[in-house]
């Protein structure tokens, strides 16, 4: 499904003209030093980006895949958890922006499409985290209660002890652990940081939606960003999302039909996965260890 079919971000031409007036330069008696987005993309002006269900930025640091994400995310008002950077000219460069919605599209953006960045992720973490703390402690205050109820002298006199005696019945037929469990949510630290954030992403893609993702594979196993691979192409396939995301994953840069930007490049172009210098990285180094595999060439 096509929501976003293309993007183009202002020439160096508009962005000139941006500050420059009347022969004379623009701000020029401002305290400002940093026009950013301006000039992020001058040296590799992507004049449009088409895009396909998939679409995926590749790059090293630097290389504005981020700053792409956040530009598109802006322009197209998706939803949004996590701040991120920006300064006083976003606004300025947004409008300078023009974009084309897709047939899928029906004239707008999806409800529920958003950008989930790695801040989101952690986020989440960190709310796993709290709130296991907080079980933690719920756990404490029951085993004690538990250990108080099941071995104290307690004798029904009226209707009022029910409650007290239906707790002392309870806690002469369980166990300490049995106790807790069934009084006790689910203690989510069972599973690890890696496959909370994956559990992240199947929960906050819905379907037929265009979701922006920044970098999703940082947290996840390799064993887990194929299962995100495979998650997200199903969704694409199946339930009607397109995705758009920046990563330097080769196992999220092998999907297939996934059109792929390299952002190092000038101008930016598309390419195939295996052409990606980080890939080749990851290819050449492998084959120089391949003998400690012991595999069979």
């Amino acid at each position: 499904m096509l929501y976003l079919e293309s993007f183009t971000i202002p020439s160096a031409d508009m962005q000139d003209s941006f500050f420059y007036r009347d022969g004379d330069i623009r701000l020029a008696r401002t305290c400002y030093t940093d026009f950013y987005p301006f000039r992020v993309f001058n040296a590799r002006e992507p004049e449009c980006v088409a895009f396909a269900p998939v679409t995926v930025f590749y790059g090293g640091n630097g290389s504005g895949k981020t700053t792409l994400l956040n530009v598109i995310a802006e322009a197209l008002k998706v939803g949004r958890g996590a701040a991120y950077n920006r300064s006083v000219f976003f606004p300025d460069y947004i409008r300078l922006c023009k974009y084309t919605l897709g047939g899928g599209s029906k004239g707008r953006v999806p409800e529920g499409s958003r950008i989930i960045t790695s801040d989101d992720v952690f986020d989440f973490l960190l709310d796993l985290r709290c709130l296991n703390e907080n079980i933690d402690t719920k756990r404490d205050a029951l085993l004690s209660d538990y250990t108080q109820t099941k071995y104290a002298r307690f004798q029904f006199r009226s209707m009022e002890d029910y409650d007290r005696l239906r707790q002392t019945n309870l806690t002469r037929r369980k166990s300490g652990s049995q106790y807790v469990k069934a009084n006790l949510m689910q203690n989510l630290r069972e599973q690890s940081n890696g496959e909370s954030a994956f559990m992240y992403f199947t929960q906050e893609v819905g379907e037929n939606g265009l979701y922006l993702l920044d970098e999703p594979e940082n947290s996840l196993s390799a064993e887990m960003q194929l299962k995100l691979l495979e998650f997200l192409r199903d969704s694409a396939r199946f339930y009607g999302c397109q995705f758009i995301i920046s990563t330097h994953s080769p196992f999220l840069l092998s999907m297939k039909d996934a059109v792929i930007y390299d952002l190092d490049e000038a101008p930016i172009r598309a390419k195939k996965w295996t052409e990606l210098q980080n890939v080749r990285v990851y290819r050449n180094f492998f084959r120089e260890h391949d003998v400690e595999f012991d595999i069979k060439t």
